[in-house]
């Protein structure tokens, strides 16, 4: 990466500008949308903080020398999935996935574990009685899954497929044990889905946490779950090379305080959360939405810890050394109990946890012989309480002798981070609490969610839709929003 190169003005100096649209953090969405605008033809300065691009997409040395670990996300079913990543050249700058047999497992203390597989006949075979329920819930979806992603990851609008959207939310506007309860009659799919509806970051009883194991599992189905080979930071590095290579510059190292810091540009997109456009905006935004931002409610936080292994985890059920990701918790009703208690701002003895393997896939991610893995447990908002004891037991539950295998871990709480990355604000990885009330009406608009009330300033960060992960749709559809009012002439 080339880092600091030189815009041609200094910043913050007024008369002609280097740029026609300036993008604040280069998480996914900062970058697509950055791509975006220069796929149209305007030239574009992108800021970062950090002395890396990628915001939690990085890779990094957390424990020891040679083991490479995913600073945040890692597990990318959207980058594969999302229309926009799919119609990037990424694999012409570097990108290659590596896709796990099984995408995802679920294991079980009395039972065989519980799996995702890419086939739904194939995951079928791990549900017992509930194989033929899994196929009439799953298989309308999956042939689907394209207009379902193209109509519902985005901001509020009318579906370009009714049918096909409908379908999807008739099962996902149900709380996530409801629907369990009602169209399964047996524990392995019942936690195999509750563990899907977890990532929501709600308890299972509100509303719409199953749309999140919906997705997840119709794009394990439809694409799988993969990982970038070496790591995220080489998705982003990725993102970054074809930015460059349409004539954008990338200015790394560079902490944005201020709007008046950045150079004169028509169209100014940030990928901040919420505090981040307040404390940048300043008092530029109008009172109402200043009011509106600071009502704005940030999901769960989460612990994450990261080891360094002497060997791959040592699974009691053979099966779960196939799966990428494995959901940890047991049982639905002891995952739904847990995700209740953390929304309570309470611990729970017995954590739902999500954890990946990739050197089991990617051997480059660790030394020869040696094995890298990561887990996080959700926490209450910004609470730091150390839980890596509480994680590493419920992995040991399902892998005994998984803590003898440990030669080294790196503990990150909610502040630290932030500290990582501040849009991560107290450990909140989902951008912002994704109930039915703020999920459309995120941050505060429901029909002009990327607008500020600041004259050609965008907001491009997982707080607009479509929320969390790692697919540059909110970056896209900003910078969609940003182009529309130029071509306008709304912005002079």
């Amino acid at each position: 990466m080339d880092r600091n190169r030189p815009l041609g003005l200094p910043i913050g100096v007024a008369g002609s500008s280097p740029a026609d649209a300036v993008v604040v953090g280069s998480g996914p969405n900062g970058l697509v949308a950055a791509i975006t605008l220069a796929r149209h033809g305007l030239r574009v300065v992108m800021f970062e903080a950090a002395d890396e691009i990628g915001g939690a997409l990085r890779s990094g040395a957390l424990t020891r020398p040679g083991f490479v670990h995913d600073l945040g996300s890692a597990v990318h079913p959207l980058g594969v999935g999302s229309p926009v990543m799919r119609a990037l050249p990424l694999a012409r700058f570097g990108v290659r996935w590596v896709h796990p047999p099984v995408p995802m497992a679920h294991p079980l203390d009395d039972r065989p574990a519980a799996r995702l597989e890419r086939g739904i006949a194939a995951s079928g075979e791990s549900l017992g009685r509930d194989a033929r329920r899994w196929q009439q819930l799953m298989a309308p979806l999956v042939r689907n899954w394209q207009p379902i992603v193209g109509d519902l990851l985005g901001p509020l609008r009318v579906p370009r497929h009714p049918l096909a959207s409908v379908a999807f939310g008739l099962r996902a506007l149900w709380p996530a044990t409801v629907l369990g309860r009602t169209w399964f009659a047996d524990e392995p799919a019942r936690a195999l889905l509750a563990g899907l509806c977890a990532h929501a970051c709600l308890p299972l009883e509100a509303v719409p946490s199953a749309a999140f194991g919906l997705m997840l599992g119709m794009l394990g189905h439809a694409v799988g779950w993969p990982m970038p080979a070496g790591g995220a930071g080489s998705l982003a590095r990725a993102l970054g090379a074809l930015l460059q290579s349409l004539g954008g510059m990338i200015v790394t190292g560079r902490m944005i305080t201020s709007l008046d810091e950045l150079p004169r540009a028509r169209l100014t997109l940030l990928d901040l959360s919420p505090r981040g456009l307040m404390q940048v905006a300043g008092d530029r935004l109008a009172p109402g939405e200043r009011a509106a931002l600071q009502r704005f409610r940030h999901a769960s936080g989460i612990l994450k810890v990261d080891w360094a292994l002497a060997d791959g985890i040592p699974w009691r059920d053979p099966a779960c050394h196939r799966a990428g990701t494995l959901h940890l918790g047991g049982s639905a009703a002891a995952i739904a109990r847990s995700e209740r208690l953390t929304d309570a701002g309470a611990h729970s003895d017995d954590p739902y946890v999500l954890l990946a393997q990739p050197s089991r896939f990617d051997p480059h991610r660790a030394p020869p012989g040696y094995h890298t893995a990561w887990a996080y447990g959700h926490v209450p908002f910004g609470d730091d309480t150390d839980r890596a004891a509480a994680i590493e037991a419920q992995i040991e539950r399902f892998a005994p002798g998984f803590r003898e295998r440990i030669i080294d871990r790196a503990i990150h709480t909610p502040s630290s981070l932030t500290a990582l990355n501040a849009n991560l604000v107290g450990g909140d990885i989902t951008g912002g609490r994704t109930d039915l009330l703020q999920l459309f009406r995120r941050p505060t608009r429901l029909l002009r969610p990327y607008h500020t009330s600041v004259p050609g300033v965008y907001l491009c960060s997982a707080s607009t839709p479509p929320g969390p992960g790692v697919h540059g749709l909110c970056g896209y559809h900003a910078a969609q929003a940003a182009l529309r009012d130029l071509a306008a002439r709304r912005i002079r």
